[in-house]
C-alpha cells in the first residue's frame, strides 16, 4: 500500500515536472513590461494604483505550459517584514496572498489565488499553449505586490509532499481497514481485552499529545484586542476577564465604560453606537452584555471558574498578576475530554446494542459521531464563542456515559451486567441501589452524571435537555411508581434513592448557577443574551414565525455547493424570509454528513426489535425527538448558524449510531472466521490451517452474503465521503475565520495538493 501512495506521489502527482523536464528556462529581459497600474517601490515589491491596468506581461517560447512567478520577499521572510515596510514609507505589508489571472493570446483562466510563501503555489499551468502571456493582478488599491518577475519557459522541480502522501496513506489506511472483508469486521469487541483497552489509551494520547501541542502554540502566541479608530472593540479574552471578576469578587467585567455609552437612550440599539462611535466615543466592546452601566458576559460562568480561574490563579505563584489562559488552549483542552468521552460513550452504546460488534462497526460508529456531531467545526474556530459548546458537549458525553453505565454492576445478576463478575459486585454492594422488580443502579455513576448534565446550565444551557434522557434510560426503575405496576416497599425505597442520588447533586450545581443569574440580571434564568451590544437590538428583538420552517430546512438538507476549483466546495446562500442572524454555511447537517442517512435503519423492524430487546428503542426516540426540539429553538431564538449544528447534530448521530450494527449485520453468528470454527470441526480430516486456506480463496462476500457485504461497503463510502467534505469544509473561502484570511499559507500548502496536476 505504502509503495502503491509512493508512486501516486512520484508519477502522476509530479506530472508538471515530468511535462516541464524539456522546458528552455529562457527569458526575454530580466524584468517585465508593466501595466501602467502598477509601479515598482524601492524594495522590489510592486503597489497596485490602477487595478484596470495592474498586468505584467511575458513571451513563451512553447516549450513549457507552465509559468513560474519569481517573488520580491523570500518566502517564510513575510512575518519579519513588518518594520522594513515602514522603513519603506508603506503602511501595510506586502500581501502575501495574492489574486491572479493568465490571459494567453486572449484565452482567460479563471482567478486563482497564490502564495509567497509556498514555493509549489508561484506556478501556474497556462490554459493553452501560446506566445503572449499576461498576468492580471486583481487586488485593490494601494495593495503592495511581492512579485519579482514572471518567468515563461518555467520547469516545475520535483516536489515529493509528505503532507500528501500522508494524507494518501490515511486515506488507504481506512478504506483497507473498512472494507467488508478486512480482517477487522471479523475482531469483536472485549473492552475488556488489555490488548483493545491499550489501543484505545494510544488513541488518547495521541490525541493528548496534539492537544498539548495546540495549547503549547495558544500560550506562546495569546489572542488580544482589536481596535479601529471609530470602530468597535473586539476583545477575545471574555472568560479570562470574567475569572479575573470572579477571583476579585465581583460579578461584572471590569473594563471601562464610556460616558456617553452609559448616558445613552437605548445602547442596544445599532444606530445609536453608530453614532456615538462616529463622535469618538470608545471603548464600545462588540458582543459583550451591557447592563446597569456595567460590562458583563451572556456566557456560561462555569469555564471561567473551572479553567480560566485556577490557570491565573495557579501562574500568580510564577508571575506577578498571573496569566490570563488564551481561549484557544482552554478549546483545545475541552476538546481532547470531548473526544475521549465521546468515544467512551459511542463504545459503551455499541456494547449495549451488540455486544459483539466488530471493531469495524466501532471504529466507523466513531468517526460517524465526529462528523456529524460537527466536533471539526470547534477544533477549526478555536476561539471563546467556541467554549461553551465545547464545555457543554464534553459534559453531556460524560453524563451519559456514566449514566449508561449506571446499570453494568449488579452482583444479583439483575443488570445490565458487562465484564464485571459477581466478586466484584460485592465488594461495590453498599454502592449500589438495589430493586425487587427492576435491575439495579450504580449511586456514585447515577450522582456524577447528573452533576455533569447539570453543569450544562453553566457553560451552553440548552444542552440541559440531555437530563430527559434520564427517563427513557431508566424507565425499568422509573415505571415502578406507577399505580397500576406490583412493587414492593424495597423497590419504592430504592426508587426514592435513585431519586436524590440523581437531584442533589444536579441542585448543588443549579443552585449557585441560579443565584449568580440572579445577582447579575434579576432572574434565576437571565443570562444577559438580550444585552448583548451586536448587529441587532435583542432587547427588542423577537423570533419571526415565518422563518422557522425555511431554517429548519437549511440545518437539515441545505445541499452542497460545488467549486470548480479547490477545495472544491463553496458556501451555499440560504436566504430567509425576514432579517435574522445567518451564519455562512457549507450544507446542511446530512450533507456535511451522509452517513446520517443511515438513520433510516432505524424505521426497519430488525432494528427496532433489537433496541427494544436491548432497552434502549426509547432512549434512541427520544434523542432525536430532544434533536428536533433543539433545532427548532436555535431556528427561532438563534437564527442559522452553523455553530448550532452542534447543539443537535450529536443527538442525531448517537442514534445513528445505535441502528449501525443491524445494518452491517452485527446481528448474525455466522460472520467470517467464526464460521470457519464452526465448519472446521465438521469434516474429519481436515486441518483448520487446510480450512483457513479455504476460507481465504472464498471471496469476500461468500462469507457474509452479499446483502450485508454491499451494506458495509455503502457504509463505508458514506463515512469517508463525510470524512472527506468536513475536511474540505475547512478550507472554504467565505466562512467565518476562513483559512485564507487567518492561515493562506495552509490553505495554499494543501491546494497546492489538487491544483498543480
Amino acid at each position: 500500500m505504502a509503495l502503491v501512495v509512493i508512486l501516486i506521489e512520484a508519477l502522476p502527482l509530479n506530472m508538471p515536472f515530468w511535462s516541464s523536464f524539456g522546458a528552455s528556462t529562457d527569458t526575454a529581459s530580466v524584468t517585465n513590461p508593466m501595466g501602467s497600474g502598477l509601479s515598482r517601490q524601492a524594495d522590489g515589491t510592486l503597489r497596485v494604483t490602477d487595478p484596470a491596468n495592474a498586468y505584467l506581461s511575458v513571451t513563451s517560447d512553447g516549450s513549457s505550459p507552465y509559468v513560474r512567478i519569481d517573488p520580491s520577499i523570500t518566502p517564510g521572510a513575510s512575518h519579519a517584514g513588518h518594520a522594513a515596510a515602514h522603513k519603506a514609507g508603506r503602511v501595510h505589508e506586502p500581501l502575501t496572498s495574492v489574486h491572479v489571472r493568465m490571459d494567453v493570446d486572449g484565452t482567460t483562466s479563471p482567478t486563482k489565488a497564490l502564495s509567497t510563501e509556498v514555493p509549489q503555489s508561484l506556478y501556474l499551468a497556462m490554459p493553452r499553449q501560446g506566445k503572449s502571456i499576461t498576468l492580471w493582478i486583481q487586488e485593490p488599491v494601494g495593495s503592495d505586490i511581492p512579485f519579482l518577475a514572471v518567468r515563461a519557459n518555467a520547469k516545475v522541480p520535483f516536489h515529493f509532499d509528505w503532507g500528501r502522501v500522508a494524507a494518501m496513506l490515511v486515506l488507504a489506511l481506512l478504506v483497507a481497514l473498512w472494507w467488508p472483508g478486512s480482517r477487522l469486521w471479523r475482531i469483536p469487541l472485549d473492552t475488556g481485552s488489555t490488548k483493545q483497552r491499550a489501543a484505545f489509551w494510544v488513541f488518547a494520547l495521541a490525541l493528548a499529545a496534539m492537544a498539548v501541542s495546540r495549547i503549547a502554540s495558544a500560550l506562546a502566541n495569546p489572542s488580544g484586542t482589536f481596535h479601529a479608530a471609530g470602530g468597535y472593540t473586539y476583545d477575545f479574552n471574555q472568560y479570562g476577564h470574567l475569572a479575573d471578576a470572579l477571583i476579585h469578587g465581583r460579578t461584572s467585567i471590569d473594563l471601562p465604560v464610556p460616558q456617553g455609552l452609559k448616558q445613552a437612550g437605548n445602547p442596544y440599539d445599532p444606530q445609536a453606537r453608530e453614532t456615538l462611535l462616529a463622535q469618538g466615543v470608545s471603548p464600545i466592546y462588540w458582543d459583550y452584555a451591557f447592563h446597569d452601566g456595567k460590562w458583563f458576559t451572556y456566557f456560561g460562568v462555569l469555564p471561567a471558574l473551572l479553567l480560566f480561574a485556577p490557570y491565573r490563579i495557579i501562574t500568580s505563584w510564577f508571575v506577578p498578576g498571573g496569566l490570563m489562559l488564551p481561549s484557544s488552549a482552554a478549546v483545545a483542552l475541552l476538546l481532547l475530554g470531548v473526544a475521549i468521552f465521546g468515544s467512551l460513550l459511542v463504545i459503551r452504546l455499541i456494547g449495549r446494542v451488540a455486544p459483539r460488534a466488530s471493531l469495524a462497526t466501532v471504529s466507523l460508529a466513531l468517526a460517524l459521531v465526529a462528523v456529524g456531531s460537527n466536533a471539526g467545526y470547534l477544533a477549526f474556530r478555536m476561539n471563546f464563542y467556541t467554549i461553551p459548546f465545547a464545555a457543554s458537549l464534553l459534559l453531556s458525553a460524560m453524563g451519559l456515559w456514566l449514566w449508561m453505565g449506571a446499570g453494568e454492576t449488579n452482583p444479583d445478576g439483575n443488570g445490565n451486567g458487562n465484564g464485571h463478575d459477581q466478586g466484584q459486585g460485592r465488594r461495590h454492594h453498599r454502592h449500589l441501589i438495589t430493586f425487587d422488580s427492576a435491575p439495579s443502579l450504580s449511586k456514585p455513576h447515577l450522582a456524577a452524571g447528573a452533576l455533569c448534565i447539570a453543569a450544562n446550565f453553566g457553560c451552553r444551557p440548552t444542552f440541559i435537555v440531555v437530563a430527559l434522557l434520564a427517563l427513557p434510560l431508566f424507565w425499568p426503575q422509573i415505571r415502578l411508581a406507577l399505580p397500576r405496576v406490583e412493587s414492593t416497599k424495597r423497590d419504592t425505597r430504592s426508587l426514592l434513592a435513585a431519586c436524590g442520588a440523581v437531584l442533589l447533586p444536579a441542585l448543588v450545581v443549579l443552585a449557585p448557577l441560579m443565584a449568580y443569574n440572579q445577582v447579575r440580571f434579576g432572574s434565576p434564568i437571565d443570562f444577559g443574551e438580550r444585552y448583548q451590544l451586536t448587529v441587532a437590538d435583542m432587547t427588542r428583538q423577537r423570533p419571526s414565525p415565518i422563518n422557522l420552517l425555511p431554517a429548519i430546512g437549511y440545518y437539515l438538507f441545505l445541499p452542497l455547493r460545488p467549486s470548480p476549483g479547490f477545495p472544491f466546495l463553496a458556501i451555499d446562500p440560504a436566504p430567509l424570509p425576514t432579517w435574522t442572524y445567518v451564519e455562512p454555511m457549507v450544507g446542511g447537517l446530512v450533507a456535511l454528513c451522509p452517513a446520517l442517512v443511515c438513520a433510516l435503519a432505524l424505521l426497519l423492524p430488525k432494528t427496532r426489535r433489537r433496541l427494544r430487546a436491548h432497552g434502549l428503542l426509547a432512549t434512541v426516540w427520544a434523542m432525536l425527538t430532544l434533536a428536533a426540539i433543539l433545532m427548532v429553538l436555535d431556528a427561532m431564538k438563534g437564527g442559522l448558524g452553523w455553530r448550532y449544528i452542534i447543539d443537535f447534530g450529536w443527538l442525531v448521530s448517537l442514534a445513528t449510531v445505535a441502528a449501525l450494527p443491524s445494518l452491517l449485520g452485527e446481528d448474525a453468528e455466522d460472520d467470517g472466521l467464526l464460521r470457519l470454527k464452526e465448519t472446521s470441526t465438521s469434516k474429519e480430516g481436515i486441518s483448520l490451517a487446510e480450512r483457513r486456506k479455504e476460507f481465504q480463496m472464498v471471496p469476500g462476500w461468500a462469507h457474509i452474503g452479499w446483502r450485508r457485504y454491499l451494506a458495509r461497503l455503502v457504509v463505508m463510502v458514506l463515512v469517508v465521503a463525510s470524512l472527506a467534505i468536513a475536511f474540505m469544509a475547512l478550507f472554504v473561502p467565505g466562512r467565518d475565520d476562513a483559512l485564507t484570511n487567518t492561515n493562506p499559507a495552509l490553505f495554499h500548502e494543501v491546494q497546492s495538493w489538487f491544483e498543480i496536476i
